[in-house]
């Protein structure tokens, strides 16, 4: 049986998780709004420096160039962009995934006692039903680390994907670019 300070305590301890948790989900969106600010303000004055490129083009051949001149940079922008908005997404989640991993843990080790305690205290010839249970508790704890494992390689291997695509983005738009000045 669980005492009323043992509960207490697990309130206490559930709301500071809780607490820190809401703290770390506004310190992404936090960074994402940081984020989308400066790229706002340098938009917006390479929007001004581009709109004065433009009104000073001279014929046709000269405005394309200047098109072709902003293809590249416009790719690596919107890559880094979304690097960027990738890896807050990124860190915030893994800030999410340590806090859930250590309550797990955590919970699984008092469960543990628990279950230690009332096999100490079981009464006789109920050995087997405590070993039985106890391997139960051991499958599942293999089956969470095996989940954890699967989540952290889809992760990795998304991480590598959106990286591909990034670079992929970026080298076309250098080939645009190339392709538009020989033009």
């Amino acid at each position: 049986m669980l005492t009323a300070d043992q509960i207490v305590a697990t309130h206490k301890a559930n709301f500071d998780i809780l607490f820190g948790l809401t703290a770390k989900a506004f310190e992404g969106v936090e960074k994402l709004v940081e984020l989308n600010v400066t790229a706002s303000k340098a938009a917006l004055a390479e929007a001004a420096d581009t709109a004065q490129a433009a009104l000073s083009v001279k014929d046709a051949q000269e405005l394309l160039a200047l098109q072709a001149s902003l293809l590249q940079p416009l790719a690596e922008k919107t890559a880094a962009y979304s690097r960027h908005v990738y890896e807050i997404a990124q860190g915030t989640g893994a800030e999410f995934g340590k806090a859930f991993e250590a309550q797990a843990g955590e919970a699984q080790k008092k469960f543990l006692s628990a279950v230690d305690t009332a096999a100490k205290n079981a009464p006789a010839g109920s050995e087997t039903a405590v070993a039985v249970f106890k391997s139960a508790v051991a499958a599942g704890t293999n089956a969470l680390e095996s989940v954890q494992k699967a989540v952290k390689q889809a992760s990795d291997v998304a991480e590598a994907n959106f990286n591909a695509v990034a670079t992929s983005a970026v080298n076309a738009g250098k080939t645009a670019t190339a392709a538009a000045k020989k033009r």
